[in-house]
């Protein structure tokens, strides 16, 4: 007879199927722990040539602890989990007797039943077969006789072995957690690295279920749904399987509540221990910053930015903001982004940020879908419009900037720069927020003091700006050769008035409050130092340019570039 064959086709086995092949289409869940079938692969097991008579597709069934026992009301001393020895002594004389030994082990949701042949039980009885076939127990028959203290001790050794090596896998995940908060870091990369140790989508939630920040892991595993898709069909009911840990607050008080649903593959006990270690970084993080609102906003600014930078499914994007709050009407998307000085905010001044422009926000009259971006420092949002007019983009559009310029003040941070991009659908409102996220970026440097500025009157600074970012120089080099020996000297405002003023004299004379006289001398040595024409036209457009590109160059003076210019 082959040892590890199942003896018949009966449902629940694995007929043909050695144990080696069974162990391989064991879930994943388990693969690396003691299982049944690790458990059969052991030398002190081996010997007594194991074969499986039952329930050989639930050899992956975790092995908690082994008890050897002969009594008739064994089950009444087990908890689950078990893997049971016995030479058959207490499994009764009569099939009624046997079918309630071992449905009784089965309700107890032991691992498995493992009987030894010999002189005293020469063969299994149909009866014990037949009914750890239809309660699904595996059941195993040992052909030679094995001591069972060795089987004991060596599969309570790899028990602990197991244990330790799961202690040292939650040890290193709560070691990469501390260095990334060490290392600057916050709560969403503390649950993203996470999200990558689980394979699966992680999530932090308030104790009445409001989403707070939710992370996949990276790179995401082929077809895999988005973690705020997950929520969307999940949401706080989860799913079987996982892991939920509360994050603790003062006293008894709960703070948040860590979520790992097994959506991509199956979660095992290491999982839960790392959670249980994260969930306690989580604290300290939460308690010290108080930062639930940033972690929110943070949450909203990624979505925003997967949509901008066309991550996102478009016919996705509806049901995934409306997870993070955002139900806008059957009018058009107006795409708006706050660009504040990154440097200025001081560590903790994210969440004072992020809880004063939200406050605001809510008496602007429309849904707002506001989020953060703590690496470029802007404040991206969606609003909903009641309708397609220009009135109502520019009421709204006022509304907001100054929501967004009060949140700012509140915070105790300087007036920020506010564009508002144009009307837009779920279609085209990433490729509008990008477009804006752009123009504020080139607006940074503007002191005009406007509320907010309209993406369609910076489209020059926009080209501006990519100009510079491109890095090869050219912009600086067209500045220093435009207007470089203005750079600097007193007669720089009054090109910059001229200009400004469209080449009106007269115009141009009252802005600078000097008699006419005073401004023709003065144009008569800019003419002179620059060497050109200032009634040209071509010639008033470079300059234009030229000084509108100071903003986005560093420079003074020929030859050199020596550090920003401020316009």
């Amino acid at each position: 007879m082959e040892p590890y064959a199942p003896s018949s086709a009966a449902p629940g086995d694995v007929p043909g199927n050695t144990l080696g092949n069974v162990l391989g289409n064991a879930p994943a869940s388990v693969q690396g722990a003691v299982t049944v079938a690790r458990a059969l692969e052991l030398p002190a097991l081996r010997r007594g040539l194991p074969e499986v008579m039952a329930a050989g597709d639930r050899l992956h069934r975790p092995v908690r602890w082994v008890h050897a026992g002969e009594v008739p009301h064994i089950a009444d001393l087990l908890k689950g989990g078990e893997l049971l020895l016995t030479t058959g002594l207490g499994l009764g004389g009569r099939p009624a007797e046997q079918r309630a030994f071992v449905r009784r082990l089965a309700e107890r949701d032991i691992a498995a039943l493992v009987v030894e042949l010999g002189s005293r039980l020469p063969t299994l009885p149909a009866a014990v077969v037949d009914t750890a076939r239809s309660c699904g127990l595996p059941l195993v028959q040992l052909h030679r006789e094995v001591p069972f203290v060795a089987v004991t001790e060596e599969i309570h050794t790899e028990l602990v072995n197991e244990h330790y090596a799961l202690l040292r896998r939650a040890e290193d995940v709560h070691r990469r957690c501390t260095e990334v908060l060490l290392g600057g870091g916050g709560v969403p990369e503390v649950l993203r690295l996470f999200a990558d140790f689980a394979g699966n989508p992680v999530f932090l939630q308030t104790p009445e279920g409001r989403l707070l920040y939710a992370a996949g892991p990276s790179p995401a595993p082929p077809g895999a749904a988005e973690p705020l898709q997950v929520w969307d069909g999940l949401g706080a009911a989860g799913l079987p399987g996982g892991v939920v840990v509360d994050v603790p607050g003062h006293g008894p008080a709960v703070r948040a509540r860590l979520s790992v649903l097994p959506v991509n593959a199956p979660l095992a006990p290491v999982h839960r221990i790392a959670a249980d270690r994260a969930a306690g970084l989580l604290a300290v993080v939460l308690l010290q910053a108080r930062q639930e609102e940033e972690l929110a906003a943070r949450g909203r600014g990624d979505f925003l930015t997967d949509l901008a930078e066309g991550r996102l499914e478009v016919a996705d994007a509806p049901a995934q903001a409306r997870v993070l709050g955002f139900r806008p009407g059957p009018g058009p998307l107006l795409p708006v982004v706050m660009r504040v000085s990154g440097e200025l905010v001081p560590a903790d001044g994210w969440s004072a940020l992020a809880g004063a422009v939200r406050q605001e926000l809510a008496g602007v009259g429309a849904p707002v879908l506001v989020g953060v971006r703590l690496p470029e420092g802007r404040v991206p949002l969606l609003v909903g419009l009641r309708g397609e007019g220009e009135d109502e983009r520019e009421a709204v559009a006022g509304r907001v900037a100054a929501a967004l310029r009060a949140g700012a003040a509140r915070a105790g941070l300087r007036p920020p720069v506010v564009v508002v991009g144009g009307t837009a659908t779920w279609a085209t409102a990433g490729a509008e927020l990008r477009h804006a996220a752009e123009a504020a970026e080139a607006a940074r440097s503007d002191r005009s003091g406007r509320p907010w500025h309209d993406v369609r009157r910076l489209a020059i600074d926009v080209l501006l700006w990519r100009l510079r970012s491109h890095g090869d120089g050219e912009l600086a080099a067209f500045v220093d050769r435009v207007i470089g020996p203005l750079l600097g000297h007193e007669l720089l405002p009054t090109l910059e008035a001229y200009l400004a003023c469209g080449g009106r004299k007269a115009e141009t004379a009252r802005e600078l409050h000097v008699n006419r006289q005073t401004l023709y001398d003065r144009l008569g040595r800019i003419g002179r130092l620059l060497g050109v024409d200032l009634e040209d036209p071509d010639t008033a457009l470079a300059l234009g340019l030229a000084l509108r590109a100071r903003g986005h160059v560093g420079g003074r003076g020929r030859g050199g570039v020596d550090g920003p210019l401020r316009g």
